[in-house]
C-alpha cells in the first residue's frame, strides 16, 4: 500500500493547501506509465502541498523539481512533507506564472501538473509560462549524448493510438469541470504554437508544434 503523510492548510488564497482529486488519478497514471518519467529532469508546476512530487519521489523513484508561485508558507509546506515522508528535499523553484522565469535556459524534459486549471483568469499567465518552458528548452550535455535513449518516450492512448513523446513534454491531470472553461486554456495554448492531445484518464499532452 502506497501512504503519504500530507499537511493541508485550512486557507490559503490560491488553494495551495489542498490536495484536489487530479493528483490520485495522476499518481495512478503516471504508476502505470513510470517509463515516461525515466532518466527525464522533471519539473511540477503547481506543486502546491508537494504530493505529487513527494509520491514520484518516494515511490517511483524519480528526482523531481517542485515549483509554485513565490511564496514561503507553500515552500516550507513541501520542506514539512518531504521530511514527514522520508524524502531527501526536493529542489524548488519559485515562481508566479505570466513573470520572467528565474532560469533562463530550462533544461527539463518533462513538465508536470495536476488540476491547475481553476483559475480561469490565470490562464494567460499559465500559457506564457508554458511556452517558455518548452520553447525555451536547453537539453543538457549529458541528455543529448543519451539522446537515443531518453529524447523519445512512446506510450499507447485510451484510444489506442500509439504515441511518440519528444521532449520537451507537459503532461497535465485535469478532472475538476468547471462548465467547460478550460477549454479556453487549450485552445490559447493552441493559439500560442503549441499542441494539446487528450491521452486518456482526463491526461493531456501539450507539445511545442512543429510548424509553430
Amino acid at each position: 500500500m502506497q501512504v503519504l503523510t500530507i499537511r493541508e492548510f485550512s486557507f490559503h488564497q490560491f488553494n495551495a493547501n489542498l490536495l484536489w482529486p487530479g493528483t490520485f488519478a495522476f499518481c495512478e497514471w503516471l504508476s502505470q506509465n513510470r517509463s515516461l518519467l525515466e532518466g527525464q529532469n522533471i519539473l511540477e508546476l503547481g506543486s502546491g502541498t508537494g504530493a505529487l512530487a513527494i509520491f514520484i519521489r518516494k515511490y517511483l523513484g524519480v528526482d523531481i523539481t517542485t515549483s509554485d508561485f513565490d511564496d514561503k508558507e507553500v515552500e516550507e509546506n513541501i520542506v514539512h512533507n518531504c521530511k514527514a515522508n522520508e524524502v531527501k528535499l526536493l529542489p524548488h523553484v519559485r515562481h508566479t506564472w505570466g513573470e520572467p522565469f528565474p532560469v533562463s535556459d530550462p533544461n527539463w524534459d518533462l513538465i508536470i501538473a495536476s488540476d491547475i486549471l481553476l483559475y480561469v483568469k490565470q490562464y494567460p499567465n499559465l500559457i506564457k509560462t508554458l511556452s517558455f518552458l518548452l520553447k525555451s528548452y536547453k537539453q543538457t550535455n549529458v541528455r543529448s549524448e543519451l539522446a537515443g535513449s531518453s529524447h523519445k518516450k512512446r506510450i499507447v492512448t485510451a484510444s489506442g493510438e500509439s504515441l511518440e513523446l519528444c521532449q520537451p513534454v507537459f503532461l497535465m491531470s485535469w478532472r475538476r469541470r468547471i462548465g467547460g472553461e478550460e477549454a479556453r486554456f487549450f485552445s490559447g495554448c493552441e493559439h500560442d504554437g503549441l499542441s494539446v492531445k487528450h491521452i486518456g484518464s482526463r491526461v493531456y499532452c501539450i507539445s511545442p508544434r512543429i510548424d509553430a
